[in-house]
């Protein structure tokens, strides 16, 4: 395989990034990366006013952190304006210096009561603005979690888990800096710069006007760099999201890069995006690095000239020394709001942008979404239809094709077929990961729509090919089948799975904790476990989705006899991966392209030496 050149190396990142435009993005995890700070939020009057409402509920504390900043400000510029009569007071030669010292103690302990009245004032304000930031962003993780337990799975399906996670990490984070420090910073700076300038107009109007010749200056350098910034910013972000992409795919694909030793094409690969990143970081860093210090540069001119023209008022007797001392002090503190406000504007975009995403999860629609009333009680014998059921992912492809079928309870109904033709999709039917778009499936005669999801699952118990563990111990993880389970339930439950033998083999037995997905057992004993959940589960409809595939045949034949006892009285639907283990079915369905073009026992298939003829006889002259 060639080294691809970096315009098709990020073309492929970029076009799995942008996969689905707008809503939810598909592809990559690394998606969220290249999105998460494109300038501006779509709708920032709305994004504003939600979070307010995260935060709406504390204004008492708001209010006082408000009082805070006003009173952290007062005390800065107050303290300020305090020396002008020190100065003076010290430069009056004609006062005798005993008054002048006693004048200047009394003076200075008044600044010092004012600048700790100022630390209490932000201490204070600090302490109250993480206390509602914090409590804010803990609402806002906790909506967005349990929305999440209520969505679809086709939202799953379409949003990558790193476009997930994002949520909760980088973007909620993003609100809580937002929150907690731009916000202050920015409010702060502005009534920084409102007192400043007051103060400023209340020492000297002609050096006001002086000192606020150079705004336009100021404000035409910070829209400048930052528009710079703003462009090598999102072409940074587009050139880490390939970086993410590719050390993603190497790392999960490093098995297979090694097998046929693909390592230095991999290197090659590498080094290209890496060096563009590098370059699109350097224009990045470099216009965002210099907004501070071309605004200081500025300050200090500013500082300079008034400085200079306030030592000329002074010459000619129309200024005092305390008062040029204190307003060029005034002139150096008047740029920093402007620069700290002009810093802040494109943490607050990314913020909100971050928060539209957030808000764009919530308000996903739930799939328990329903005005009806929904049955979600009662019992559930296990009688399933399926009426001329069609149903494609996608409105454009239809998956499955006028599909009719009945299972009772006790029967043991198999799908066999190509990969691809429907098998796994009639099962996720069942169990509504999906809706229907054309027929009606029944459960006890009942249209499956008009139960409640989480009834209807509780009757349903699952085998999946993929198997997931959670972190905890293998009982809590057979638990997981019946949450109201004893002891001995679970311990039954593994015994007709088959997997007591070895969970009594590990170092802890059933109290042997499990990390990583299960990563210190074998493939086979995770779907062991997984079969013990199923088992002990009490549901009367049984999906096992070829939940042999990743069981070696010695232990599938070990199994055998508890799961027959396990499909007992219930109706199981089983997808199978070796049609020797389907045989014993009481009836098997052939699915191709969507539709079943056979159906009948094991016997009567082989009989008509049709597809499942084809099938079943490819596998044993495969074996």
């Amino acid at each position: 395989m060639r080294a691809r050149s970096l315009e098709e190396l990020q073309e492929l990142y970029n076009k799995a990034a942008a996969d689905k435009k707008g809503g939810f993005g598909r592809g990559r995890g690394f998606g969220h990366r290249a999105q998460m700070a494109k300038g501006k939020p779509g709708n920032t009057k709305q994004t504003v006013s939600r979070l307010w409402g995260y935060i709406s509920g504390y204004k008492i504390r708001l209010l006082a952190v408000a009082l805070c900043m006003l009173l952290s400000t007062a005390s800065s510029l107050v303290g300020s304006y305090i020396t002008r009569p020190i100065i003076n007071n010290v430069a009056d030669f004609s006062v005798p210096v005993q008054e002048r010292v006693f004048s200047l103690g009394k003076i200075i302990l008044i600044i010092a009561c004012v600048y700790v009245f100022g630390i209490a004032a932000t201490y204070l304000q600090q302490r109250l603005m993480v206390s509602v930031s914090q409590s804010a962003t803990e609402k806002i993780r906790n909506d967005l979690f349990n929305h999440l337990q209520s969505l679809p799975v086709v939202f799953f399906d379409r949003e990558s888990t790193g476009g997930i996670m994002s949520r909760f990490t980088n973007d909620v984070d993003n609100i809580d800096v937002m929150l907690n420090q731009t916000l202050v910073q920015f409010v702060s700076g502005a009534i920084t710069l409102i007192g400043t300038v007051c103060f400023m107009i209340y020492t000297s109007r002609v050096l006001t006007l002086v000192t606020l010749i150079f705004i336009p200056l100021m404000l035409f350098m910070t829209s400048f760099i930052a528009k710079k910034s703003g462009k090598y910013y999102k072409q940074q972000q587009s050139a880490l999201g390939a970086v993410n992409g590719y050390i993603e795919e190497f790392v999960s694909g490093q098995k297979v890069v090694k097998v046929f030793n693909h390592e230095q094409v991999c290197i090659e690969e590498f080094e290209k995006l890496n060096n563009d990143m590098r370059s699109k970081q350097f224009g990045a860093q470099f216009f965002g690095g210099i907004m501070g210090p071309v605004l200081g540069n500025l300050t200090q001119v500013c500082y300079a000239v008034t400085a200079g023209v306030g030592g000329l008022l002074c010459y000619k007797g129309l200024f005092d020394v305390g008062g040029i001392m204190i307003f060029a002090q005034y002139s150096r503190q008047f740029g920093m709001p402007i620069s700290n406000i002009a810093q802040q504007t494109s943490t607050i975009f990314a913020a909100l942008a971050g928060a539209e995403r957030v808000f764009a999860v919530i308000d996903a629609e739930s799939e328990n979404k329903n005005d009806r009333n929904l049955i979600s009680s009662g019992e559930i014998k296990g009688i399933v239809e399926f009426k001329n059921v069609s149903f494609g992912y996608r409105p454009e492809r239809t998956v499955l094709k006028n599909i009719s079928l009945a299972a009772y309870p006790g029967e043991k109904v198999a799908f066999v077929g190509s990969t691809g033709a429907g098998k796994t999709t009639v099962t996720n039917l069942i169990t509504r990961f999906y809706d229907i778009a054309e027929g009606e499936i029944t459960v006890d005669g009942v249209d499956i729509k008009d139960y409640d999801r989480s009834f209807l699952r509780k009757n349903i118990a699952m085998v999946l090919q993929d198997t997931h563990l959670f972190t905890g111990t293998v009982m809590e993880n057979i638990a997981y089948g019946r949450l109201d389970a004893g002891e001995e339930d679970i311990i039954a439950a593994a015994k007709v799975a088959g997997a007591h033998s070895f969970i009594m083999r590990l170092e802890n037995g059933y109290q042997t904790v499990l990390e990583g997905d299960g990563a210190n057992l074998s493939q086979g004993q995770r779907q062991l476990l997984n079969i013990a959940r199923a088992a002990l589960s009490k549901a009367p409809i049984l999906v096992l989705d070829e939940a042999t595939s990743s069981v070696d045949t010695r232990t599938e034949r070990h199994i055998e006899h508890g799961m027959d006892r396990l499909m007992k009285n219930r109706t199981t639907f089983v997808i199978a991966h070796r049609l020797s283990t389907i045989r014993n079915a009481d009836i098997i369905m052939v699915l191709e392209d969507g539709e079943i073009v056979e159906r009948g026992s094991h016997d009567e298939l082989l009989g008509l030496k049709g597809r499942y003829y084809e099938l079943y006889t490819g596998l044993k002259e495969l074996d």
